[in-house]
């Protein structure tokens, strides 16, 4: 198990039957961003990630 594994069951845990806009993500995301810069490049390839469908490709 990786050590983000422990954050991803807190999400799943605590928000797992909220629904949610993709445009309320991004702006957590970005507010998220704010608090802690160092962090950008990995929330930049994370939101890169979920907007790009791999199965869009086929």
């Amino acid at each position: 198990m990786y050590f983000t594994d422990r954050g991803i069951e807190e999400l799943e845990d605590r928000r797992g039957d909220d629904e949610v806009t993709l445009a309320w993500v991004a702006d957590r995301m970005r507010a998220f961003v704010d608090l802690n810069p160092d962090f950008e490049d990995a929330t930049e390839r994370l939101a890169t990630f979920l907007a790009r469908d791999d199965a869009d490709d086929e």
